[in-house]
């Protein structure tokens, strides 16, 4: 009997051990449908500059593939293919994940992932998506409703709503950060902020904290921004940054046929040099309103120098042509190496500085309804 009790103890303490080195593994199990026999890799994405680590190699076979990880907290994480472009991006929530897609099917409705998690995610990226193409959309119809010469009145009107659904995309953004019950989608939104003013932010990022009060990620995420808080209210005078007041530094850069366009071609205009690129999603959520605000005062001596910080020049040019950016366009396609990042001293896009026609710098990081209410203010 003792011999028994002792083989009983040993198979509960190695139980035991194995609870312990299995604690924060999850496992994805995968059904896809036209996908060939590839490779397929689990990376980690990081809330920040660090490129993603992949943590996990699998095989495809018939469809069927098997990864796993393991993880302190829930993050974000990607599955990519070895001959596909496709990825899929997905919550580390739960210790099982199953997931089913068809690769020929790009939209956000098909992929899914079983976990609560990754359907409160799937519903914030279709937020997202559908109030963007809205956006978009009445942009392309006051474009060509002005191009047209349409009536004064409608036009107006568009442009009205147009502002009414970016006040909607904000108040979207900022009540996903405040009531998602996943940290994870909370964080995530924050992604889309650059735009809403500090201000309506102030109390929704630090309840993050009291929400989700053991994730570490969160805890970071408030440190940067409560960082950002401070260097925005004493902004730091380094030689090379330019400042309200001060000249913009004049610059050179090629336009998608390679000609080279300097900013000091436009002196005599108000110029709004729009710092963005393809691949951020802030900077495409931003875009309708320039757009607005572009078809709105271009002919009040206004003009805008789209500056992208892509590196591929064909998703540049696509995103060009989807966005109805109709103003000047240059990229020197090197990402965060442009050499417009140190003359300007940014460190996040989308980013603007607006410059008065003698190249002096009279407003920096205008966004949403602030950039319409400048520009209105200048070009009276």
């Amino acid at each position: 009997m003792k011999k028994i009790l002792l083989g009983i103890l040993l198979l509960a303490g190695l139980a035991s051990c194995s609870e312990k080195q299995e604690k924060g593994k999850f496992t994805v199990t995968g059904n896809l449908k036209n996908a060939e026999d590839q490779k397929i890799y689990l990376e980690q994405l990081f809330f920040s500059q660090k490129d993603p680590e992949v943590i996990d190699t699998g095989e495809i076979k018939n469809g069927k593939f098997t990864v796993s990880g393991i993880a302190p907290e829930e993050g974000l994480y990607r599955l990519r293919f070895q001959k596909q472009e496709t990825g899929y991006i997905f919550i580390n929530d739960a210790p099982k994940i199953t997931f089913k897609a068809d690769v020929k099917d790009m939209s956000l409705t098909g992929p899914e992932f079983n976990t609560h998690g990754n359907k409160l995610f799937k519903s914030f990226l279709l937020g997202v998506d559908g109030r963007q193409k809205n956006m978009t959309a009445l942009s392309a119809e006051i474009d060509s409703l002005q191009k047209n010469k349409g009536s004064d009145s409608i036009v107006k009107l568009k442009i009205n709503n147009l502002n009414k659904e970016g006040v909607d995309f904000k108040n979207f953004i900022v009540k996903s950060i405040d009531t998602s019950s996943d940290a994870v989608v909370a964080m995530f939104s924050l992604g889309y902020t650059r735009g809403i003013d500090p201000a309506e932010l102030k109390t929704v990022i630090p309840n993050l904290s009291k929400r989700f009060p053991t994730h570490n990620g969160v805890a970071t995420i408030i440190s940067q921004y409560n960082d950002l808080l401070v260097k925005k209210a004493t902004p730091p005078v380094q030689k090379g940054k330019p400042v309200v007041g001060s000249q913009a530094p004049d610059f050179s850069m090629a336009d998608a046929s390679g000609k080279q366009i300097a900013l000091s071609s436009f002196k005599g205009k108000y110029v709004l040099i729009d710092f963005w690129a393809s691949w951020c999603g802030p900077c495409r959520g931003e875009n309708p309103n320039v757009v607005a605000n572009f078809n709105k005062f271009k002919n009040k001596n206004f003009t805008i120098l789209g500056v992208s910080l892509d590196e591929d020049k064909t998703k540049w040019l696509e995103a060009i042509k989807k966005d109805n950016l109709n103003w000047a366009q240059v990229s020197d396609l090197k990402g965060w190496n442009s050499a417009s990042v140190p003359l300007f001293g940014f460190d996040g896009i989308p980013y603007n500085v607006l410059i008065d026609p003698t190249g002096k710098i009279i407003a920096t990081e205008l966004r949403g309804e602030e950039l319409g209410r400048k520009l209105a203010e200048m070009l009276k």
